[in-house]
């Protein structure tokens, strides 16, 4: 087609007139026009005159001419205006498109973006548009600006980042191209008509390519900005345009345009005036109401904002701000710092390559986050400064790549291995290689870690990184390649690559595409640069040589000398590293000489330890001196008798500061610590010399060792080496009998210490052989038993003594249980014998004394000590032959907090002669007591600045460690926070502080306390420690001098006279640390040295101390703050400028606020100032004659002009304002020709009243106990109502009347700045009733009215207060039956009961005892509430069925309430008295023994019974007949098994007899059979004790007592000691077969508890499966998943959505549903809308289930609420169907899917009442999409003669019932004040589900395990070695017993029965009684 016939059009705005305020623009058609025809056109449609001067230009602001628009595309757009740098009064729009370039489609496939390569890619999104910003700011002559900010204030806005420069910015036509996709910079055209840029031209080339030219490929803007948001958009403006162009490219856009089939790549640029903001309307842009007002005075710019940032990059940029600037500084290093880097320790003496780029990045948070800045320039700790400043030495090369003609700079620097350490720098980035310190080999292997396996360059691309690629090394500097003899230090270098853009990389800038391939072609040519200049010669070479002499120059290493030999190590764990390690005698180590034999202190072990050196040890094979990196020696531990040892270590860790005198020093310290000898003392006071001679069974001792060092100091333990506790000592005591055949040791005891008693051996009462004997005590470590220490024999001690004859008796204990808990009461039975084996009858004053290990206790009312365990009785009961100690406890020292530790237990008779019978007991820990916490001094030292670590133990009463639940461990230092660990598991922990920083005094050390506490165990005693915090060597103190004169030295704060304008020179600083030493500046100081006059500081001489020049500012009056800063130290000055001459009059006001009609306070100064406005003082005193004032309203008469000599002023005084309103008014002062004009702000009068501004909702109604979240905002007012300000004016809240207490945070507060004064009520407490809150105001004790407010407290009945407990108090309770019904109600604030509690939250309390304090004590039973049954009430808790405790006595039962975590609630306590249910038998107090007897003349021999009290009981013991009296008949009958046989006779020859019960008991003193008395010998008969009693329902059960019966008295004994024999072991298998029985139903219980337990989490685990929900096996798993579950419920929970906005103050009240508004939520915001809006006269009408409840509302709020009650409220029963539908069949087929309205109504709660409430109130209302729809709807309904009820639209509209629609009171506003809320998303639902199954399955799986953890405990228990030897023990037991009763029917008897011939006569012993009795 032909140029003419191609369609042109093109869009003009007149913009003649800057006056109009909207301009449209007029698309023409041009097409066949030339420019003069466009003209004439233009004429036509602008109706522009002939002669009118105008202009046409572009949106670029290029003018038009002929052949320009030629050049015009079609839609081009144009500007007429008058003139062309005229400014748009109103933007205008530039339609635009910006389809992709061909090179998106042949170049698409290259590359994914953004291939991160496992980092955070989000700084290299950052760094695309840096990039840009750096090519924008190329040609900048001043200062490149490139701002980042992180805009993340939601108050301003949604988050956005926003990248400003100040660089060329874009022409409209750039800023199109901008927006095309791949249009790189070499197929671009940046201009309307291609004239102004003839293509792109590569630029010269410069140092490290810093060449700016890196904006490049038209795709990393556009990528970065979609990657970090999901919105763009671009404001720049050109150098020397008018106009600013602004493009917005969204992703919503987009989607838009594509589905409604639009063109997706077009769009608009706006063309506006700087600083326009009309066109941002929306509340979320609203931060660029200020980033365009900054527009104004920027010649051009260029500002990307990216909208729409994803949460992930939020979260990175606040969390992570130091890495991703940090990553940005290396990336930008050179752009920022120059050619050479920011080399820290000097000046860069390339000035010429100084950058002039500032790139700095800041990010604003929400207050009250303050906001953080970095410039990038600050950055130092990114890898390049760190590699730069690290390195002594560099090797520069250059390299040339002939495949693209690529020239590549490099660098590589060294990085020196100082001694001990490698200097390389690790990445701050990277994951540090954790290296063991205590493995001291490897400083002896080749170290090549200083590199480790990192590459040697990054790679740098036209003078930025690019940070994917590294390259590893070439081959003339390979390790591989090089000399050995340099291996390591092949690893100590780093290098950098600089190349420019011949180098191909990837779109975003990551990658190169073959750098490395195209360097390491055998093509590319190496050149090495010095001095700027190239070395010919060979690289490999010349690096080689440059490497040695580094190594050579810069490698301190240690000199091994006087090798010895090569050895294998086999203390080596590794067995390859064992072999060959070479020993030498001597090292060479940083100028220091260290020998064989020497003398040496080590450094960071632990211990410190002191030595002497054996030998030197380096690894590998070696024959002569040699240097290496480092190594090993071994030190000789000294004291040798202390150490004992050998320690290798590193050779690093020689401390080279110690002193031979200083090591000695403290190897005699320790000596003198050693153990020297044995004090023995005897506490009893009965020591026995040498040689003495005793009886028998004399008590030898007790014994008190004491071990004495030289210093006469006791021990216990060998002395601590470093902070380890020492070996512990023991003391052997051993006594050995001397007789003809030999010397026998009889005793051995070992003595271990005791805090208490110290080494201490109990009585030894065993010395009964008669011969000489020898004690000896020698001293032993505990854990080998030897007596020699280090070469010394440990001390000891001999006694030599002689043993003469003496006499004894003994007892027998009876069966005991061998596991004993501490506390945990226990009885030991013993039964006394004479020297005939024969039991006998207890002496009164023989008491027994326990003791275990080997020390005896002496008894104390039970008390008993010794060394190793404590034990304790209540009591002794003497019953005949037996004892029985009753209620022994034991503590003692355990060895192990989970294991039992075994002892032997002794019991010992004083007096006897076997007085001593051992047993074996176990011992488990006891409840926590006491916390022990290590270390042990007092004070603890701690430097300043650094935190401290304690240890901690929980133990019991006796020093055991124990493990309890809730067992946390708090430290608190003075001052500081607290620190926790918790102890539960093991009984100990550690706690480390937070770094301990003080501010250190005169360098004087500064005490701190430290409590330790157990908040659980209130009752144990808080630890106390001491710290003492001594000063740092860090810098504390900074001073400023000058050098001109040493005594000048300006103090902190000083100030200054100096002349305005002038030069401070020549200052100096100095640097002391908390002990006021003075520190020299290095390097790292200097760098930390801060001034805040300038920025422009020299290292070099801050170096020398030196600081820069001040400039003294020019103002007069200003003092002006200067300061100094290193770290946390600083020093400050102020100078305060003279002035200079005068050229302007200046009016100053004291103040220049006045109140209308008062005289302003103070004065008006006025005086001639100089050009920096500083005064002169060259008025006269005449001067004031020749002064006037103007002003509107002033009352001159007033003023007066006074001259004021002392100030060289004019004083004006009496300015008033007699007339016009508060506002601002202008005075002018004239004199001679100066002239000068102030404002003067004329405000309101003197406070008169208060008003309430703002405030909660009325009418106000609170809850009792509750608070007002709204504050009262109150405003202090002059008589007319204005505001006004004065703080005097204190403003008082009080109640009326004051029975309501008020809780606020100020009851009386003054005004603010604005005369405001808020209150926030906190807590309103008081009795239910209407009050008023009365604000009142005061001004020098005058009063100010204020306002009052109306409001109802109403009590909370959702808050428990009490417990109500109802049972049968009337109800007696016998023991062992069932407690009456208990009946719990919690009762709430309002009175009512509380019903929401399940029943888990109520247990019961009882215990034994009478009521005391306020809770339960720890040994009350729980019992937890009982189901409740159909008639129950269900308002309270039943407690049925529960048991009466068996014993009788007083006992207290209490109810406890679990509110939450925190919150309990207990009943107050009930007193019950549980008495004797019914008797039921006659029993004795204590079992007898089984009595054997013969018809012998000894009356002993004929006893059955003595001292026996029988009494009535019930069946559980209790005594139940003391109302009864009665007899009792004692007869004696045949055992059941030996059939009739003849009987014995009692003493009074028959054989029964009656004796009277009174009171339920009878005693008998003594009850034998007559002296030959008949009887089958050998057999057994029963005594029988049979009570009378008639007042008892039924008969009670006698009480039987069997025994023997021999004839002849030598088979009554052994008969007798048989039935002893027999009783003994049927009680002790009885017992045996108890435990058994026990271990067996626990364990059938247990198996149980573990099928319940497995089968429960099976089910759960199925369901959990059924459900498609994550199954997690482990417990750790588990809580990993419930937390994400808990976070993703969460995140949902507090995600915004619908909520309704009335505030419902009677929720929760009883029978009170709610408030309408709150009882229902819609899903859909539309039908929300509607329906809110068509029922919103009862949105807030409370809903109550009773008229009753309504009415006591209504009465509440005196009728001002609207109530509805459901039991008045009739709704029709079903639901009714839709009117299109009848009788089940469609009447038609409706559109707009109509629905009931209440239908879409969800309720939470109570969905029964809630569907009448809305069936009353929405009735049949429909909901249906449209209008139309609802019209048409209606009409069809109408149509089938059926009545229509209303109908609401999702658009708002309404059709009421009687068919009316359209107008404002149909229609619902968009925007409605009370609003349905939006229900939870289902989702948030079915988490919960999910949360409570995972809960659930994770107890189960918890019960699971612990279940078959107990039960296996139990097995293993079952097989223990105790209880295996418990079933060995019962089997010997039985077989004893079958042998004795076997025994007892063999017994062989005389046949011959005894007759009745003597049976009249009593025994001797009873007559001879008889007679005395007589006399």
């Amino acid at each position: 087609m032909e140029e003419g016939r191609v369609r042109r059009r093109i869009r003009v705005y007149d913009r003649r007139s800057e006056n109009e305020q909207q301009v449209t623009g007029k698309l023409l058609e041009t097409s066949g026009l030339d420019f003069n025809g466009f003209l004439q056109l233009l004429h036509r449609k602008f109706a522009i005159c002939l002669h009118e001067t105008f202009v046409l230009v572009t949106t670029d602001r290029t003018v038009l001419d002929f052949d320009k628009f030629e050049k015009l595309q079609d839609d081009s757009t144009l500007h007429l205006l008058q003139r062309e740098d005229q400014a748009l009064a109103v933007a205008t729009e530039e339609p635009i498109t910006f389809k992709p370039h061909y090179n998106t489609l042949i170049r698409s496939g290259m590359y994914e973006y953004y291939a991160s390569a496992g980092q955070k890619s989000l700084p290299y999104a950052l760094a695309e548009l840096i990039d840009n910003s750096i090519s924008a700011t190329a040609k900048n002559t001043g200062v490149r600006m490139i701002e980042i900010r992180m805009m993340f204030d939601e108050t301003l806005g949604k988050p956005a980042v926003i990248v400003l420069d100040n660089g060329c910015g874009m022409t409209s036509k750039q800023l199109n191209n901008w927006a095309v996709y791949r249009l790189s910079k070499f197929s671009r055209e940046n201009s309307t008509f291609g004239s102004k840029q003839d293509g792109y031209v590569r630029p010269d080339s410069v140092p490290r390519s810093l060449n700016s030219d890196i904006s490049y490929f038209g795709v990393g803007g556009k990528q970065a900005a979609f990657y970090i948001g999901d919105s763009t958009r671009m404001i720049t403006k050109p150098v020397g345009s008018p106009d600013v162009h602004e493009l917005v490219l969204s992703k919503e856009d987009f989607e838009r345009k594509e589905k409604n089939k639009e063109d997706i790549y077009s769009g608009t640029i706006i063309n506006r005036k700087v600083g326009d903001a009309s066109h941002v309307t929306k509340d979320d842009e609203c931060f660029l109401h200020s980033l365009i007002a900054e527009e104004s005075g920027k010649e051009s710019f260029t500002a990307v904002i990216i909208m729409g940032i994803l949460p992930e990059h939020i979260k990175f940029l606040k969390d992570d701000f130091a890495v991703w600037t940090r990553q940005l500084a290396h990336t930008y290093h050179y752009y920022i710092h120059g050619v050479n880097g920011k080399n820290m320790s000097s000046s860069s003496t390339y000035s010429d390559h100084l950058s002039n780029i500032d790139i700095q990045i800041t990010l604003r948070e929400k207050p009250p986050r303050c906001p953080r800045a970095m410039n990038l320039r600050e950055v130092e700790n990114d890898m390049q400064t760190l590699y730069i400043n690290a390195a002594t030495d560099t090797f520069e090369f250059k390299a040339y790549a002939e495949q693209n003609s690529g020239m590549v700079e490099g660098i590589i620097r060294y990085h020196p291995f100082l001694y001990d350490k490698e200097t390389y720098p690790e990445d701050p980035d990277a994951a540090q290689a954790s290296l063991d310190d205590d493995n001291d080999d490897n400083e002896s292997r080749v170290l090549h870690q200083a590199r480790r396996k990192r590459p040697i360059f990054n790679c740098f691309w036209n003078g930025r990184l690019i940070p994917y690629t590294t390259v590893s090394e070439f081959d003339w500097c390979s390790q591989s390649k090089g000399a050995k003899e340099l291996a390591e230090c092949y690893s100590r270098v780093s290098g950098v690559l600089f190349t420019d853009d011949r180098f191909m990389v990837s779109t975003n800038k990551l990658t190169f595409m073959e750098l490395e391939l195209i360097l390491k072609n055998k093509d590319t040519i190496f050149t090495r640069i010095v001095n700027g200049q190239k070395q010919r010669g060979n690289i490999q070479k010349e690096f080689t040589q440059w490497l040695k002499n580094c190594h050579e120059k810069w490698d301190k290493q240690v000199k091994f000398m006087g090798y010895m030999e090569t050895i294998t190590r086999t203390d080596v764990p590794v067995k390859r590293d064992q072999y060959p390690w070479a020993t030498f005698s001597s090292i060479e180590w940083d100028g220091n000489i260290y020998k064989t034999g020497q003398l040496v202190k080590s450094q960071k072990t632990l211990p410190i330890l002191y030595g002497s050196v054996v030998r030197f040890l380096l690894y590998g094979k070696h024959d002569g001196n040699v240097f290496a990196t480092g190594g090993l020696v071994e030190v000789a531990l000294e004291p040798k008798a202390f150490h004992d040892k050998i320690k290798t270590i590193a050779i690093s860790k020689i401390d080279k500061s110690a002193t031979d005198e200083a090591i000695l020093k403290n190897i005699d310290k320790d000596f003198a610590r050693l153990p020297e000898i044995l004090k023995v003392g005897w506490p009893e006071g009965n020591p026995w010399p040498q040689n003495a001679v005793c009886m028998a069974g004399t008590p030898f001792g007790p014994l008190k060792i004491e071990i004495l060092n030289k210093k006469g100091e006791s021990l216990s333990k060998m002395p601590a080496v470093g902070q380890g506790a020492g070996k512990k000592l023991i003391i052997e005591l051993k006594v050995v009998q001397h007789s003809p055949k030999g010397d026998q040791e009889i005793v051995s005891f070992v003595g271990q210490h005791s805090p208490k008693w110290g080494f201490w051996f109990k009585k030894i009462e065993t010395l009964t052989d008669l011969g000489k004997y020898t004690l000896s005590l020698n001293t032993m470590l505990f854990e080998n038993n030897a007596t020699v220490f280090g070469g010394k024999k440990l001390p000891s001690y001999k006694l030599n003594f002689t043993i003469s004859e003496g006499s004894a008796e003994t007892f027998v204990i009876g069966a005991v249980s061998p596991s004993l808990y501490v506390g945990v009461p226990f009885n030991i039975p013993l039964l006394l014998k004479d020297g005939y084996d024969h039991s006998v009858m207890c002496p009164p004053d023989l008491k027994p004394v326990l003791t275990c290990s080997q020390t005896p206790c002496v008894p104390l009312e039970g008390i008993t000590a010794h060394g190793g365990l404590d034990l304790s009785y209540d009591r002794v009961d003497r019953s005949g032959t037996t004892i029985t100690i009753i209620g022994v406890k034991a503590r003692g020292k355990l060895l192990n907090y989970q294991q039992s530790k075994t002892y032997e237990l002794r019991v010992t008779m004083p007096g006897l002669k076997k007085d001593t019978q051992t047993i074996t007991i176990s011992l488990l820990p006891g409840n926590p007591h006491a916390l022990h916490v290590t270390p042990d001094d007092n004070p603890i030292t701690v430097q300043n600045g650094n935190p401290v670590m304690f240890n901690v133990e929980i133990h019991d009463e006796a020093g055991n460690i124990t493990a309890n639940p809730k067992q946390i461990v708090r430290c608190q230092v003075q001052g500081f926070p607290l620190v926790a660990t918790d102890c539960s598991t093991t009984g100990a922990g550690q706690l480390v502080t937070k770094p301990i920083n003080l501010k250190m005094i005169k360098g004087e050390p500064q005490n701190l306390k430290v409590n330790f506490e157990m908040p659980s165990q209130k009752k144990m005693a808080v630890v106390v420690r001491e710290l003492k915090v001594v000063p740092s060597t860090r810098v504390s103190r900074m001073e400023l001098c000058s050098e001109d004169d040493e005594n000048l030295m300006l103090r902190n704060n000083e100030k200054i006279e100096w002349l305005a304008g002038g030069l401070l020179e020549n200052l100096f600083y100095k640097l002391y640390d908390e002990a006021g030493r003075e520190v020299p500046p290095t390097a790292p100081i200097a760098s930390k040295i801060k001034v805040n006059w300038t920025g422009d500081v020299n290292l070099k001489d801050l170096l020398q101390g030196k600081l820069p020049d001040v400039q003294v500012p020019t103002q007069v009056q200003e003092a002006r703050f200067y300061q100094v800063s290193y770290q946390d130290q600083s020093v400050s000055f102020n100078i305060v400028p003279r002035p200079d001459e005068p050229t302007r009059l200046k009016a100053t006001l004291l103040q220049s606020t006045l109140k209308l009609g008062e005289i302003l306070p103070g004065h008006i100064n006025l005086e001639l100032v100089d050009q920096y406005d500083n005064a002169t003082k060259t008025l006269t005193s005449t001067c004031k004659n020749h002064m006037t004032v103007e002003a509107e309203g002033l009352d001159k008469s007033a003023v007066v002009f006074r001259w004021q000599e002392s100030s060289s002023s004019v004083l004006v005084t009496g300015v008033r304002f007699q007339s016009g309103t508060p506002g601002h008014r202008e005075m002018c002062f004239t004199y001679k020709s100066y002239v000068e004009r102030i404002i003067v702000k004329v405000v309101a009068g003197i406070p008169a009243q208060l008003k309430l501004v703002s405030g909660p909702e009325k009418p106000l109604q609170v809850l009792n106990d509750q608070g007002i979240t709204t504050p009262f905002l109150v405003q202090l007012c002059d008589e007319w109502g204005n505001p006004t300000t004065d703080q005097r004016v204190v403003v008082e809240l009080k109640s009326s009347p004051l029975s309501l207490k008020v809780t606020t945070a100020v009851t009386s507060q003054p005004v603010n700045a604005e005369g405001t004064a808020s209150f926030t009520v906190n807590r309103l407490s008081g009795p239910k009733g209407y009050y008023q809150l009365v604000f009142k105001g005061s001004l020098n004790q005058k009063p100010i009215p204020g306002p009052s407010v109306n409001l109802t407290v109403i009590p909370d009945p959702t808050k428990p207060v009490s417990l109500s407990v109802e049972y049968d108090n009337n109800a007696k309770l016998p023991a062992g039956g069932i407690l009456p019904v208990f009946s719990v109600t919690v009762v709430s604030d309002e009175g009512g009961p509380i019903t929401t509690f399940k029943p888990a939250a109520v247990s019961m309390f009882l215990w034994k005892g009478v009521p005391s304090g306020k809770t339960p004590p720890q040994t009350a039973i729980e019992l937890k509430c009982s189901k409740p049954m159909e008639n129950e009430r269900n308002d309270c808790f039943h407690f049925r069925d529960k048991e009466i405790p068996e014993h009788v006595g007083k006992h207290t039962i209490q109810f406890f309430l679990r509110i939450n975590k925190t919150n309990v609630l207990y009943s107050n306590q009930i007193a019950i008295h549980v008495v004797a249910n019914q008797p039921v038998k006659l029993a004795p107090d204590s079992q007898p023994p089984t009595p054997v007897v013969s018809y012998s003349e000894v009356i002993a021999n004929r006893t059955l019974v003595e001292n026996m009290t029988l009494r009535i009981m019930d069946s559980y013991g209790n005594l139940a007949g003391q109302d009864l009296d009665g007899k009792v008949v004692v007869s004696i009958k045949n055992s059941s098994e030996e059939g009739n046989k003849s009987l014995p006779l009692f003493e009074s020859k028959t054989n029964s007899f009656t004796m009277n019960l009174v009171e339920g008991k009878a005693h008998i003193t003594r009850l034998a059979i007559m002296e030959n008395s008949p009887g089958e010998n050998g057999s057994t008969y029963v005594l029988l004790f049979n009570p009378e009693v008639s007042m008892v329902p039924t008969s009670l059960a006698p009480f039987e007592l069997p025994f023997r019966f021999f004839n002849d008295a030598e088979n009554q004994r052994k008969m007798s000691e048989l039935s002893r024999k027999k009783d003994e072991l049927t009680n002790a298998l009885a017992k045996y077969s108890e435990i058994f029985s026990t271990c067996s139903k626990l364990l059938h219980l247990l198996t149980s508890h573990h099928l319940v337990a497995s089968n429960k989490e099976a089910d759960l685990r199925n369901e959990l499966n059924r459900r498609n929900v994550e199954i997690a096996q482990t417990i750790p798993d588990i809580d990993r998943l419930l937390h994400q579950k808990k976070m993703e419920a969460s995140s949902l929970l507090h995600t915004p959505r619908r909520v309704c906005s009335l505030r419902d103050h009677f929720y929760g009240q009883q029978d009170v549903l709610g408030m309408v508004g709150h009882l229902a939520f819609v899903q859909d915001d539309d039908a929300a809308r509607v329906i809110s809006w068509h029922i919103r006269g009862d949105m807030d009408c409370v809903i109550t289930k009773t008229t009753t409840a309504a009415m006591k509302i209504f009465d509440d709020t005196h009728g001002s609420q609207q109530v509805m009650a459901l039991d008045s409220v009739y709704v029709t029963p079903g639901n009714r169907p839709m009117p299109h539908i009848r009788n089940g069949r469609v009447l038609f087929n409706p559109t707009g899917n109509p629905v009931f309205a209440r239908d879409l109504l969800i309720f939470p709660r109570d969905q029964e009442s809630c569907n009448i409430a809305f069936k009353s109130i929405l009735a049949d209302t429909i909901l249906i999409d449209d209008l139309n729809s609802g019209t048409n709807y209606r009409k069809e309904v109408v149509q089938n003669k059926m009545q229509c009820p209303t109908i609401l639209t999702r658009q708002g509209d309404r059709i009421s019932a009687r068919g009316k629609f359209g107008g404002a009171q149909n229609k619902a506003p968009m925007n409605i004040t009370t609003v349905f809320g939006a229900p939870l998303p289902q989702h948030y639902y079915t988490l919960e589900e999910h949360i409570d199954l995972i809960s659930q399955h994770r107890l189960a799986l918890e019960k699971r395990d612990v279940t078959a953890k107990t039960r296996d405990d139990h097995l293993k228990s079952m097989k223990s070695p105790e209880m295996l030897q418990n079933h060995q023990e019962m089997e010997e037991k039985k077989k004893q017993l079958e042998e004795i009763e076997r025994q007892l029917v063999s017994t062989p008897v005389r046949p011959v029965k005894r007759g009745l011939e003597n049976a009249g006569e009593p025994s001797r012993i009873i007559a001879k009684r008889a007679k005395q009795r007589l006399i």
